[in-house]
C-alpha cells in the first residue's frame, strides 16, 4: 500500500487536504488502512459521497473498481483487535472492549474509580505483551499501584512493569512539552500500544493561557497517532462545576443558584470518529451506572435516553 502523501493528490481540494491533515491522515496508507468512507464522513463532517470521492482518489485507477465502503482490513475479513478494560459494564458499552486505534475518555467525580479503571486496563495490554505509556498529571496513580494491579493477574509476570513507562507531570509547561515530543517518542517506540493520560483536566484548567490552542494540538497529535500507528488512548478526567441561575441558565452564583457537575471537555475536543466518551454516575457508595455520552457511531440526541450499564463496587473495584 502506498505511503504517498495525500497532499500530492491533485484531485483533492485544499480545504479537504487541510481537513484530512487535521484529522491525522497524511498518507494514502494512513487513510486506506485506518478508516472507511463512513468513518471519514464523521471525522471531517462531510457528506458520504464526498468521503467516497476522497477514497476513490486515494485508491488510484487500479483499485477504483473496488467498492469504497470498507477499509483494507475489512476487505480482508479482519477486524480491529479489542482489549478488555477488565470492567464488564464498560466493555459492554464499548461493544466488547476497547479497539486499537481508538480513544476512551472516562469522566467521573472524585472517588468514582475512574483512575483505577484506567490502571486496570493497563493489565490487559501487558498480558498481551504490549508496551504502555502511562502519564499522570496529579499523582493519582503511582507506579506501585500499577505494579500491584499487574501482579494481581492470574498470569502475572514479575517483569510486567518493564513494558510500562511511567511519567508524572506537575505543570502545564511540562505537559505542553510532552505533547510536542509525543510523535517523536512514538516513532522511536513503535511497539507502544496504549497511552494513558490520567487526570487530563489538570493542565487544562479554565485559567490556563491558550487552552484551546493546547487542546487543538493534542487532538491533532492523538488523531495522527491513532490513525497511522493504531495507538489506543485512555483519558481520565474530573468533572467540573458549573453554576446555574434560578432559571437553569449558566450564571455566576447569584442567590438561589444551583450547581451541576459536567465533563471538563467537549465532544469536539477529541477526534470524533475515534472517541468513546463515558461518565461514571455513582448512585450509592457501592452502586451506580456507567453512561455512554458519545461514540464514533452514536451521539445521543436531546430527549433520547443515553445507553448505560449498572455497576457495583466490590473491594473498591467497579464490576
Amino acid at each position: 500500500m502506498s505511503d504517498r502523501p495525500l497532499s500530492t493528490l491533485s484531485s483533492l481540494a485544499p480545504p479537504v487536504l487541510s481537513a484530512l491533515a487535521g484529522a491525522g491522515y497524511e498518507t494514502v496508507q494512513d487513510l486506506l488502512s485506518n478508516s472507511t468512507p463512513e468513518q471519514l464522513s464523521k471525522d471531517l463532517n462531510i457528506p458520504l459521497p464526498a468521503s467516497q470521492a476522497v477514497f476513490s482518489a486515494a485508491a488510484g485507477p487500479s483499485q477504483r473498481s473496488l467498492p469504497m465502503t470498507q477499509s483494507a482490513a475489512a476487505m480482508m475479513g479482519t477486524t480491529a483487535k479489542q482489549y478488555s478494560t477488565a470492567c464488564p459494564p464498560l466493555d459492554r458499552l464499548l461493544g466488547g472492549g476497547l479497539k486499537r486505534g481508538f480513544i476512551l475518555e472516562i469522566n467521573g467525580p472524585p472517588g468514582s474509580g475512574k483512575e483505577q479503571m484506567a490502571a486496570t486496563a493497563v493489565r490487559t495490554f501487558v498480558e498481551c505483551d504490549q508496551q504502555v505509556l502511562f502519564v499522570d498529571m496529579q499523582n493519582m496513580v503511582l507506579p506501585a499501584t500499577i505494579k500491584r494491579i499487574l501482579m494481581n493477574s492470574p498470569t502475572a509476570d514479575p517483569d510486567g512493569m518493564d513494558l510500562v513507562r511511567y511519567l508524572a507531570f506537575h505543570t502545564t509547561a511540562e505537559f505542553v512539552a510532552f505533547v510536542r515530543s509525543l510523535p517523536a517518542y512514538l516513532e522511536a517506540n513503535p511497539s507502544t500500544a496504549l497511552l494513558v493520560l490520567n487526570s487530563l483536566a489538570f493542565p487544562f484548567q479554565p485559567h490556563t493561557i491558550k487552552r484551546f490552542a493546547m487542546l487543538d494540538k493534542l487532538k491533532q497529535v492523538l488523531a495522527r497517532a491513532c490513525a497511522s500507528m493504531g495507538l489506543t488512548v485512555i483519558i481520565t478526567s474530573q468533572l467540573t462545576t458549573k453554576m446555574l441561575e434560578g432559571n437553569g441558565q449558566p450564571g455566576s452564583a447569584p442567590p438561589g443558584s444551583k450547581s451541576v457537575m459536567i465533563p471538563s471537555f467537549r465532544d469536539s475536543d477529541f477526534p470524533p470518529g475515534r472517541t468513546y466518551r463515558v461518565i461514571i454516575v455513582p448512585l450509592t457508595r457501592t452502586t451506580g451506572v456507567i453512561r455512554l455520552l458519545s461514540s464514533p457511531t452514536h451521539v445521543p440526541s436531546r430527549g433520547q435516553p443515553a445507553r448505560e450499564e449498572p455497576y457495583q463496587r466490590i473491594r473498591g473495584m467497579i464490576s
